[in-house]
């Protein structure tokens, strides 16, 4: 099981799809050093989670990220980092791997370095992200890729699927665009049904060719595609939101997931622990009875799930069949 900490709404950048709307000022109200450790221990209390991913905004412009790490993982959690690279200095990536972190997930979004500094806003970006690739990978931290597909790199795909393993990543995700935060003003780069189901099936046919791990992310229908193709899966679900994954927000905010602003409860109020097992935000999502549409008619509905987020910005319910079910739906017998 699988937690997100934004521990940070800050950041270096100012990219075009974030989803948490982050720029250089957004400090007010994080929770504190002092705070956030006793969160790690509520979440290690719960018993459950494996991987506390510490992401933001930009968690590296947290001076107290190496102390997250460590706690984490002096109880048994696997910390790892969800980054823009661009401060990955050889000394830093030293420092996290030095305070347990072991994995990175850093975005690079094209192989062409002005199609991703247009993208993240900022001049450079691209070049200081491949430096905090090879330097996460030179201090022993094992690199995931993320991509964000839009209709501008989608093309370029593979190409960059075959870039990352040539750089030395174990993974690549392609994250496809939710309408979370500033997405919301670029949702004319979202790909169509068609294409978004073609892309699937092209990501799953190289999964067979290629020894980096390909996970697409905010495409729960990959699950049910990959039964069909006959593409072994080390996953068991496509979206887990609220079953074996949730984003906790600077402020201690729990939300089902990073793309979905539904709120399950508040850290600062409740333990985290109890809001995990006691939250009716989450038992309504552990409770297949409670899906609708095609979603919870669908013989595939516990491989897949349905996108929890695109539901919500497609018809205003989270529970709602996500609309790409249709190309997916497999009715019970």
């Amino acid at each position: 099981m699988i937690l997100s900490w934004n521990i940070t709404k800050r950041c270096n950048l100012y990219c075009d799809h974030c989803y948490r709307d982050s720029d250089h000022n957004c400090a007010e109200n994080e929770l504190t050093t002092v705070e956030g450790i006793r969160l790690i221990e509520e979440i290690s209390h719960t018993g459950r989670f494996k991987i506390l991913i510490l992401s933001g905004g930009e968690p590296l412009m947290r001076d107290d990220l190496e102390v997250f790490a460590a706690h984490a993982k002096s109880l048994g959690l696997i910390p790892v980092l969800g980054t823009n690279g661009t401060l990955m200095t050889k000394e830093r990536a030293q420092s996290l791997k030095e305070a347990g972190i072991a994995a990175a997930g850093i975005s690079l979004d094209s192989n062409d370095p002005k199609q991703h500094n247009a993208f993240r806003n900022t001049e450079g970006a691209y070049e200081k992200a491949l430096e905090g690739i090879a330097n996460c990978i030179e201090a022993g931290i094992r690199v995931q890729i993320n991509t964000t597909v839009t209709t501008d790199n989608v093309d370029e795909l593979e190409a960059l699927i075959d870039e990352s393993q040539h750089l030395g990543a174990g993974a690549l995700h392609p994250f496809f665009l939710v309408e979370a935060g500033r997405g919301s003003c670029i949702t004319n780069k979202a790909l169509s049904d068609e294409a978004y189901l073609k892309t699937l099936g092209k990501i799953l046919n190289k999964q067979k060719n290629v020894s980096i791990e390909l996970k697409p992310t905010c495409a729960p229908q990959f699950m049910s595609l990959a039964k069909r193709m006959d593409v072994p899966m080390r996953y068991t679900r496509g979206c887990i939101a609220g079953i074996g994954y949730c984003c906790i927000l600077p402020d201690g905010e729990v939300h089902v997931c990073p793309y979905l602003p539904i709120v399950a409860g508040h850290a600062k109020e409740m333990s985290f622990d109890k809001i995990w097992t006691d939250s009716d935000v989450f038992k309504q999502l552990r409770d297949e009875n409670n899906y609708k549409g095609k979603c919870g008619d669908c013989a595939d509905h516990s491989i897949c799930g349905g996108c929890r987020a695109r539901a919500y910005y497609r018809t205003g319910d989270f529970l709602e069949e996500d609309p790409m079910s249709s190309y997916c739906y497999q009715p019970k017998e």
